[in-house]
């Protein structure tokens, strides 16, 4: 049966990918996007579809509509724009979430919260469980986004304990690929984008801190594995590949699969940068019968071929 879905920040690289995996999977989808963040290109090439719509609209103000399904992936999600404004983030994740969580209840609709791996802040125990309540520094740099993703997950849980609204929460860790924004600051976009142009690749710190990188197509099964599941499982759950690399690592496999000849250069490490984040997936194993299938390697390749398109 045809499903109608409401996907907010819906323009966005995962939000884009989600709709058009969605569509292809015979379901009537609804894009909601401010373009903040988000950008018409990404969903241009579904406006021809018949079951899809794109409606430009900002979550911190209420929306009406009837579907069977929400995900609410609309939040900036790289550091330079999240602090750009962080007013305006911290009223994304919260006003948004509240607004949604209240068409889910009003309508019946399940709904799923693209949570975030920095709910962990700079952890403490390594890997990351579900279980763990995180580091996180409320009056950081960063906390607009850390605490504003903590503050939606505590509304999703009262939500669904106080009128039973059926909720998934997502833990998504470092995620890429095609679409993702050249300029939106994020290590694996930045580092592609320096070393297609023979710019020199600025490693912050030592580049010894690690990070996990999760290729989109794998998140999006995850995302759509976990809506699917029944309503006694809220989550949280982790969604991320549990291998790990160094900043470093990164920057010379980017250097090695471009081809490029730009050279690595350190700069200081920002305040609150987490030193080491990795996901323990074995919630997603056992309850989504989900794990990564794209490695680096192969992901990082894709993901040059595109930005070679638009660089």
């Amino acid at each position: 049966m045809r499903k109608k879905i409401l996907v907010t920040g819906g323009a966005g690289f995962l939000g884009s990918h989600l709709c058009e995996r969605l569509l292809n999977e015979g379901n009537e989808v609804v894009c909601l996007d401010n373009y903040f963040t988000g950008q018409k290109s990404n969903v241009v090439h579904l406006m021809n579809n018949p079951y899809f719509e794109m409606v430009r609209h900002d979550v911190t103000m209420p929306f009406y509509i009837e579907v069977d399904e929400i995900y609410n992936l609309a939040c900036p999600a790289s550091p330079i724009h999240y602090q750009f404004n962080p007013i305006k983030t911290v009223k994304t994740s919260v006003m948004g979430a509240i607004n949604m969580l209240g068409l889910a209840k009003r309508i019946k609709a399940k709904i799923l919260q693209a949570s975030t791996s920095e709910v962990y802040g700079d952890p403490q125990i390594h890997p990351q469980t579900e279980a763990y309540w995180g580091h996180v520094n409320p009056i950081g740099e960063r906390a607009c986004y850390d605490e504003g993703k903590r503050a939606a997950e505590t509304l999703f849980v009262n939500y669904h304990k106080q009128n039973n609204v059926r909720i998934k929460i997502m833990r998504i860790f470092n995620t890429y690929g095609p679409r993702m924004h050249p300029n939106d600051g994020r290590v694996v976009s930045n580092f592609i984008v320096q070393a297609l142009r023979g710019e020199d690749i600025t490693v912050y710190g030592d580049g010894s801190q690690t990070r996990s990188f999760c290729y989109y197509s794998d998140l999006i099964d995850g995302m759509i594995r976990l809506m699917n599941t029944e309503d006694d499982f809220t989550g949280p759950v982790n969604v991320g590949n549990p291998n790990e690399f160094t900043i470093l690592q990164l920057a010379r496999k980017v250097i090695e699969l471009s081809g490029s000849s730009s050279q690595i250069v350190m700069n200081p490490l920002p305040s609150d940068d987490p030193m080491q984040r990795q996901p323990d997936i074995r919630m997603a194993r056992e309850k989504l019968g989900w794990e990564p299938k794209v490695q680096l390697e192969e992901g990082l390749l894709k993901t040059i071929g595109y930005f070679k398109t638009i660089v």
